[in-house]
């Protein structure tokens, strides 16, 4: 099933209008996409070695554009638009939780939940709900996501074609590993 999915991931990787998919991604998922830059990230920069650092360029520039429209967002239409949002897909706790992490950490958090798979969408929205100082804002996302989708991409680039190969032959099995870590995940967490 996941060799399937593997095979299907690095052809999409490969087409013509990967870099367009790859920009968008990035932008909407700083705002609101579940999921990360780094599944469409990865795959491209295995199949097109020669243009991984571009397209964690590319990534890291469309990602910190959608970060600052979620800080718009969050700045200019919380109370119309964000926050009814926010509370039809359950996401309020998450809120209050950054919000925190906002107070006791700084700055510091922007570049944390831009560097690990903390959801960054909700700390950018946050961001601009507490009316944070746009230019730290900007240079921390831009250094974080850099070296998030940078080192995702040197390591893509490093591996190359044996990790290609090496990733196709254990892909079924890191695939069910991975569904089998999230449902631990969600009964750990749902407690």
């Amino acid at each position: 099933m996941f060799s399937r999915l593997y095979g299907l991931v690095m052809q999409w990787a490969r087409h013509q209008y990967a870099p367009w998919y790859l920009s968008i991604t990035a932008f909407i998922e700083s705002v609101f996409w579940p999921i990360p830059v780094d599944v469409m990230l990865a795959p491209m920069a295995l199949a097109k070695p020669h243009k991984a650092w571009f397209f964690a360029a590319l990534a890291t520039l469309f990602s910190v554009l959608g970060a600052l429209f979620g800080y718009a967002l969050g700045y200019a239409l919380w109370d119309p638009v964000v926050q009814p949002f926010i509370a039809s897909v359950g996401y309020e706790e998450k809120i209050i939780v950054a919000e925190q992490w906002f107070k006791q950490w700084g700055i510091w958090v922007i570049f944390i939940a831009s560097f690990t798979p903390i959801p960054y969408k909700v700390f950018t929205v946050t961001a601009g709900l507490l009316q944070m100082a746009l230019l730290p804002f900007i240079i921390t996302s831009l250094i974080g996501r850099g070296l998030r989708f940078f080192l995702v991409a040197g390591l893509m680039r490093w591996g190359g074609e044996p990790m290609e190969r090496k990733l196709m032959h254990y892909v079924d099995v890191l695939g069910w590993i991975c569904v089998g870590l999230a449902i631990a995940a969600y009964f750990w967490f749902s407690r």
